[in-house]
């Protein structure tokens, strides 16, 4: 019921203005919400589609801090001014329980209605959103007397929290980029093996070639006194078209012989002389070496194969550029190479794998954490945690995990058992 006052013409235009400053603010709301959850990337997406009010998004989201200050104030005085002439009305029709009413109108319609609606809304459909709202929002900020305000409220910001430099905008790091990867994963946005490809791509970066190589007790090697016919018969046996030729040890590598080399030179009739009269420059890296700087270094030199040295000068492995490939797209197996599973999945959550397996591959495929320290590897793991080489079936355990040396070569671990057991504590056990 109406109070003494009754209904004015006046009132009719209050209930506009005040439908419309409600509106406005609930626009502005999903604006908001929209506009701060879309990225650069999400938006030069959508202006690649050509999607319509992409253009606009782009310029906004670029510079976030030139909208988000202008709409917040807007928001702001559509719902005061809104709140107050409510409360105005509600008083000149229900006399003193008006405020009362009032000011329940306002926690429900204005807050539920024109606050919390439209900024879900934004949270499910956020494109949609960003799409609708970019070109209004652009065109406010545009406005002068709106641009005004934002320039004031800006400067006000940076005398409060200090003005941040030119270009030190926060970028995405890579454990976002990571994090991304495995979100569209799991929403079924990329394939599998794309995930994985990204993670390599990301990882190659801080990978270095001691973690690549091929370790010097697998390296074939040629003497440099043997003769190009028995050279080139080891080669074509180990199915390799370099191999590094030393001259008294590993340690002294003074070339490489190509296998089209010495091919074309036992035709000519050389087949009995020593290989060293036939050898290319070889390439020595430090096993420090950062792969991506080590790819490129080959792409411009033109070399497929590099020694690897350690501080002291001895030669501790190889790598080749396949190695390097590998380490971006996989295992690369030819007519040559032996098919043994790179991993072997058991029951129970266990896997067999190489021993030269990084640590940090390992612990990826078992979804937990393994030691870290001075090895690389899962063989170097073992070695560190039984104290020796192993004889094979010895076991270690670690963390809850055992592991077991499949295959011993000499004194290197070939294959390792990973299979969790119960906790039992720390320290590690040796048995059979």
């Amino acid at each position: 019921m109406l109070g003494a006052s009754g209904w004015h013409s006046s009132d009719a235009a209050l209930l506009v203005v005040i439908v419309v400053l409600l509106v406005g603010s609930g626009v502005l709301a999903l604006a908001e919400t929209s506009l701060v959850r879309t990225s650069r990337v999400k938006a030069k997406a959508l202006s690649d589609q050509h999607r319509r009010g992409a253009r606009p998004l782009v310029r906004l989201v670029e510079r976030p801090e030139r909208f988000l200050n202008p709409v917040l104030l807007l928001v702001l005085i559509c719902q005061l001014v809104s709140a107050t002439l409510v409360g105005v009305l509600a008083e000149q029709w229900f006399g003193p329980i008006g405020v009362v009413i009032g000011t329940v109108f306002e926690v429900v319609v204005i807050f539920v209605l024109f606050e919390a609606v439209p900024k879900n809304w934004a949270v499910h459909n956020p494109e949609r959103a960003a799409l609708f709202s970019a070109p209004l929002v652009a065109a406010l900020v545009r406005f002068p007397p709106v641009r005004a305000a934002s320039r004031v409220l800006i400067g006000l910001a940076d005398a409060i929290i200090g003005r941040r430099k030119e270009g030190s905008a926060p970028g995405v790091t890579e454990s976002e980029l990571l994090a991304m990867a495995d979100v569209a994963h799991a929403e079924e946005v990329i394939e599998t093996s794309e995930r994985a490809f990204i993670h390599s791509i990301i990882d190659f970066g801080d990978t270095v070639v001691r973690e690549v190589m091929v370790p010097r007790p697998d390296m074939i090697t040629l003497e440099d006194g043997a003769s190009v016919t028995d050279a080139l018969r080891q080669a074509l046996a180990a199915g390799y078209s370099r191999l590094p030729v030393y001259h008294e040890n590993v340690d002294d590598v003074i070339g490489v012989a190509f296998a089209k080399d010495l091919m074309q030179r036992a035709q000519e009739g050389h087949g009995p002389e020593p290989v060293r009269d036939h050898v290319r420059e070889a390439h020595f890296v430090p096993e420090t070496k950062r792969v991506a700087s080590m790819l490129r270094e080959m792409q411009d030199a033109k070399y497929h194969l590099a020694i690897v040295v350690d501080e002291y000068g001895g030669t501790v492995g190889l790598v080749t550029m396949e190695d390097l490939i590998e380490e971006l797209v996989g295992e690369i197996v030819d007519e040559f190479d032996v098919e043994e599973p790179v991993v072997e999945r058991l029951e129970g959550g266990g896997i067999v794998v190489a021993g030269r397996m990084p640590v940090d591959d390992a612990a990826e495929l078992l979804g937990t954490d393994l030691p870290e320290g001075g090895w690389d590897s899962v063989g170097g793991l073992f070695l560190d945690m039984a104290g020796r080489v192993p004889e094979e079936g010895e076991s270690v355990t670690v963390d809850g995990l055992r592991l077991v040396a499949e295959r011993v070569q000499g004194r290197r671990i070939a294959r390792v058992r990973i299979e969790p057991v119960p906790a039992r504590g720390g320290g590690h056990e040796d048995g059979a």
